[in-house]
């Protein structure tokens, strides 16, 4: 499902005006982007999104066999809630 569909599907269920759903949905992606930099994210009952350092580590060039020197990065960590995963598996 892409925005469009999305932004379709809850102004049929809500009787929402389009753009008073494409604004929540906007105003949504730029708070989470802005929070998530601080603390994570929970999006109830669906996501939960969180920064996550990873450490600098050993790994092989699989073509070669050599070992390279993986550096440091901060990294995205999405884990999907026990709601969304239940309502998903039924």
């Amino acid at each position: 499902m892409k925005k469009k569909e999305l932004v379709e599907a809850i102004v049929a269920k809500t009787e929402m005006a389009k753009k008073d759903v494409l604004m929540v949905l906007e105003t949504m992606t730029e708070v989470v982007k802005s929070t998530v930099t601080k603390e994570a994210v929970e999006i109830p009952g669906i996501v939960k999104i969180e920064k996550k350092h990873r450490a600098a580590r050993m790994g092989r060039n699989p073509m070669t066999g050599e070992s390279i020197s993986i550096p440091a990065k901060t990294v995205l960590k999405a884990r999907v809630l026990k709601k969304l995963k239940d309502a998903v598996m039924k």
